[in-house]
């Protein structure tokens, strides 16, 4: 049974599906320099090897689950945590600052003893 594709996955820019696909490079190269097989790599990841082997070739319609559990087998769980990490997104951080108020004042009757 071929898995339904989502409307996402099928209007994806061209540049984000390059970079699935080079994900999807990226984890066949590190499962072949650790000489793990993909039946071997599928049975700790916990799935089929046909899905490996979706992953492995930039199908965007394979799940996050799916994602998560290739680099859990590589011990690169924290990548995953840090794709977004709110320290590194620095448009996030300049919107943050753009509202920041130019000028601050004490409101009346506080006292700031320190």
């Amino acid at each position: 049974m071929m898995p339904r594709a989502s409307r996402a996955a099928s209007g994806l820019p061209p540049q984000s599906l390059r970079a699935i696909t080079q994900l999807g490079a990226d984890i066949a190269l590190a499962r072949r320099r650790r000489k793990i097989p993909q039946s071997l790599m599928a049975e700790r990841m916990l799935v089929s090897v046909q899905t490996l082997r979706r992953l492995e070739a930039g199908d965007p319609t394979v799940g996050l689950a799916v994602l998560a559990s290739a680099l859990l087998v590589f011990g690169m769980t924290n990548r995953l945590a840090d794709l977004v990490a709110s320290d590194s997104d620095r448009a996030g951080m300049s919107e943050d600052l753009a509202r920041l108020p130019k000028r601050t004042r004490v409101p009346a009757g506080e006292d700031l003893d320190f």
